[in-house]
């Protein structure tokens, strides 16, 4: 119990700093594309020097699940950033709390685990709380639209993850994660003239490195509970995405995202009771 719980407070606080660096460097200029395609470049490499060994079976079912990761995963980081570019992290990281109804969905019809009425319950607690985030529509729609489809990706990607964990194990899934994001994200660059320039060294270090911690991190509770369970604890990091917000970008309505992330933790709360 305890590393699952270091292992979810790992990924809570890197995935928070990782949106920051995200936006920092779309925020100097750097295009969406390109800081998601030296993310994958530098996760890919870093994985080569420190994962030392690979378990691989049931090629034909794990280059299935491969794709599919590399697919949903390519996209879901595009999206995230572009949405980043155009929008406030503080309003858009709440809507990471969907999160969990897509592995829900997903879940059942492909790994057949099957959500209680409490963790139901939890998701509709968290939709509450991200009506009281944007009923003053005070938001950036295309950031919106864009997050959305981050997260229908993300979250449909876990439930491959999972599966490549199940299949291997969690180095190998982490290379295999990394590496098919690095292919798929090739094809965001393609006919892009500054695909080659390379963003800021520094934020650029820190997000490979968050996105590193957060990934080992993410993968580690996946091999101990359900996708849905997870993401859900996941969701805790909404609050520290507001804060962190609002204090390394000035970003305002402070009082009423806090009020609205609590009741998402809350409903996150439920679900990890059930």
């Amino acid at each position: 119990m305890f590393y699952i719980l270091s292992g979810v407070i790992t990924r809570i606080v890197s995935n928070s700093y990782l949106n920051v660096f995200q936006k920092t460097l779309t925020q100097e200029g750097n295009r969406p594309s390109v800081v998601n395609f030296y993310t994958y470049l530098g996760l890919t490499i870093l994985s080569l020097f420190f994962v030392f060994s690979i378990n691989i079976q049931n090629t034909n079912t794990l280059l299935v699940n491969f794709i599919l990761m590399g697919i949903l995963g390519a996209l879901g980081n595009y999206y995230i950033i572009k949405a980043l570019s155009l929008g406030e992290l503080s309003t858009l990281a709440p809507i990471n709390s969907y999160k969990p109804l897509v592995a829900i969905l997903v879940s059942f019809f492909y790994l057949k685990e099957i959500p209680s009425l409490s963790a139901i319950f939890g998701i509709v607690l968290i939709i509450l709380g991200t009506y009281i985030l944007y009923n003053k529509g005070e938001y950036n729609s295309k950031a919106v639209f864009y997050r959305v489809l981050a997260l229908i990706f993300s979250g449909t990607e876990a439930v491959f993850i999972k599966k490549i964990i199940l299949l291997t194990d969690i180095p190998t899934s982490f290379v295999l994660w990394a590496l098919s994001g690095l292919i798929f994200s090739v094809f965001f660059t393609l006919g892009d003239k500054n695909c080659f320039k390379l963003p800021q060294i520094k934020p650029l270090i820190m997000l490979i490195l968050s996105v590193g911690i957060m990934q080992y991190s993410t993968n580690f509770v996946f091999s101990k509970i359900n996708v849905s369970y997870a993401l859900a604890l996941f969701q805790l990091s909404t609050l520290l995405s507001v804060i962190l917000g609002a204090k390394i970008f000035h970003e305002t309505g402070l009082k009423r995202k806090v009020i609205a992330s609590l009741i998402m933790i809350f409903g996150a709360i439920v679900i990890i009771v059930s």
